[in-house]
């Protein structure tokens, strides 16, 4: 990709995706990272288009402003599908359809349903043969995969607007990692894994995730104990529209009550994501990838940058680089 269409992508995706998902700066993170678990030829072939990975990223939130049904592919409210869905939502699409119907689950999200079809359609392309399809999938699966593991993406109450909270989507997966991204430990000696039964994995992630909301709402209701509604809030303009946000101060003390929760959902979207990767490839029958491994310096010294988890100060995260240098 060429580098006007990377900075094309990149202010694009700044004024259009807002905080739907994962915001900007973790999705990238993950995608980058997620290179770095992979087993060679894998991790090769994607890290020679790492800047691709990593800037389509958000994708599939760009498509949300042009296309109506994209929404609903990056969550499920749980809720709505009964008292104990978390533990008893069938597995596979099809026997979903048969006990809620397709418009009920495209109207309450239907995310986990959607990885697994993205997942199918990575496996192809890798048969396939054609490298772009392949990062096309990629970066769209990675993405779905990612926004599962915030656990904001499997409730109703999907930005505390139930419980008086409204503003956690935002606090919880944008605002606090940019804030402390520079303390979070990137580096984890996952390696990628097959998995047999990929719909299974990614509701045992889903349940976990979705594990954590209580915890979340009742820290928030703590630490709001110590501030005053002027102190808690501030009021700012975003996009020509006067938006009420939670301040710095009021985030940083909720990052401390949260501890490691965000930074532990980011890795484990990561790893997730790289055995999703690594499960289509299999599957494909570890087709013959085009790599420049020899030759890829660039790669290890990233590897040993990661392994230290320096990636950020040694200048080599792209997500926070600066904008000039992207």
């Amino acid at each position: 990709m060429s580098s006007k269409k990377i900075l094309y992508t990149l202010l694009l995706s700044v004024a259009l995706i807002g905080f739907s998902s994962w915001g900007f700066l973790v999705h990238r993170t993950i995608n980058q990272i997620a290179i770095y678990t992979l087993p060679e030829p894998l991790r090769s072939f994607f890290h020679k288009e790492k800047a691709y990975m990593v800037f389509n990223s958000v994708r599939p939130d760009l498509r949300r402003n042009t296309d109506k049904t994209e929404g609903s592919k990056h969550f499920i409210d749980l809720e709505k599908y009964g008292p104990n869905a978390v533990n008893e939502m069938p597995m596979d699409w099809g026997t979903a359809v048969k006990k809620y119907s397709e418009d009920t689950l495209k109207e309450y999200g239907w995310g986990p349903y959607n990885a697994i079809m993205q997942l199918n359609n990575l496996t192809k392309a890798f048969k396939s043969g054609n490298a772009d399809s392949i990062y096309f999938y990629a970066a769209d699966l990675a993405h779905y995969i990612s926004d599962l593991h915030v656990p904001l993406h499997t409730t109703d109450n999907h930005d505390g607007q139930l419980t008086g909270q409204k503003g956690m989507h935002a606090l919880w997966e944008s605002t606090i990692p940019e804030l402390t991204i520079q303390q979070y430990m990137l580096y984890n000696n996952h390696k990628a894994t097959y998995i047999k039964d990929p719909a299974t994995a990614l509701w045992v992630d889903v349940r976990k995730a979705h594990a954590l909301l209580p915890a979340m709402f009742a820290i928030e209701r703590e630490v709001s104990i110590q501030f005053t509604p002027d102190t808690k809030y501030r009021t700012q303009m975003r996009y020509g529209k006067e938006t009420k946000t939670y301040t710095k101060e009021f985030a940083e003390a909720y990052a401390k009550g949260l501890g490691q929760t965000i930074n532990g959902q980011l890795i484990a979207s990561a790893n997730m994501v790289t055995d999703f990767w690594y499960t289509a490839w299999v599957n494909a029958g570890k087709p013959a990838l085009a790599t420049s491994r020899d030759l890829n310096t660039d790669l290890d010294l990233e590897l040993k940058s990661f392994k230290s988890n320096a990636l950020i100060n040694d200048g080599l995260l792209i997500s926070k680089k600066s904008k000039a240098e992207d």
